[in-house]
């Protein structure tokens, strides 16, 4: 599996992770019982699919290592393998968060993942 996972979240979202230290998840995380998250190959199509047109995004790298046995890869969307959370994200297991932008057309602009 990825090295690492990302997370798509709102600026609200990640404001509270940053200022709490730990993020508990999204409506629809806190729904199904676990964090919602993507691989690289993935997380364009997840953008385009729950998050298309919305502003005020940020994309967050999370060390897969740093998640243990709370990470686990299940069938999901097309029978692919994704990553779900099965506890709360902290701030120590975030690599990096970056702003998702949208361009002309209404889609977002991923930054580079290796930096």
């Amino acid at each position: 599996m990825e090295k690492n996972v990302y997370k798509i979240m709102t600026d609200a979202q990640w404001a509270e992770l940053d200022a709490n230290g730990v993020f508990a998840g999204a409506s629809i995380d806190l729904n199904d019982g676990y964090i919602h998250l993507s691989t690289e190959s993935q997380m364009r199509e997840t953008a385009a699919r729950h998050f298309g047109g919305q502003r005020n995004l940020m994309l967050i790298t999370i060390a897969g290592e740093k998640l243990g046995a709370a990470l686990k890869y299940e069938v999901s969307r097309g029978g692919e393998l994704f990553p779900h959370l099965y506890t709360s994200l902290t701030l120590e297991q975030v690599l990096w968060a970056k702003p998702l932008p949208l361009d002309s057309a209404g889609k977002h602009v991923f930054p580079e993942t290796s930096k």
